[in-house]
């Protein structure tokens, strides 16, 4: 047991200093972006600043637009994470809480708070959207 806590702090000691190395090397090679990537960034760019204008004149204000544009990112990107969390609390249910009984409530309460917010992440952009176009009214 003491023979595997050595190694495992030696590896970890090792990982750190070459991380500061490959760090180190990696800084002073910096390179200029060439040409391509740079006109791929600058139209990335564009094109998420005129989905932020369509936003803005579908909404018929800045602070609005803005909004919106956030829901809807939260909106796309709540999916995976919400997957994983279910996933992970699926885990301490299911496989980890057929040895210890005390984390099978764990693991419900990590889907149950997962699934809620997915719900709820999905649902506010509509609820906005009913609340900004039929609320001004």
């Amino acid at each position: 047991m003491k023979r595997i806590f050595i190694i495992s702090i030696a590896l970890v000691l090792i990982m750190i200093i070459f991380a500061f190395f490959t760090n180190h090397i990696n800084a002073s090679n910096e390179t200029v972006i060439n040409n391509k990537t740079e006109s791929k960034l600058v139209e990335i760019k564009e094109k998420e600043m005129s989905s932020m204008e369509d936003y803005e004149q579908t909404y018929g204000s800045k602070s609005y637009g803005l909004t919106a544009y956030i829901l809807h990112k939260v909106q796309i990107y709540s999916i995976p994470f919400c997957i994983l969390g279910i996933l992970a609390g699926a885990a301490y249910e299911y496989i980890i809480g057929m040895r210890h009984l005390e984390t099978i409530e764990k693991g419900q309460a990590l889907m149950v708070s997962f699934i809620t917010l997915g719900i709820i992440c999905q649902v506010l952009p509509l609820v906005f959207t009913i609340v900004v176009k039929f609320g001004r009214e």
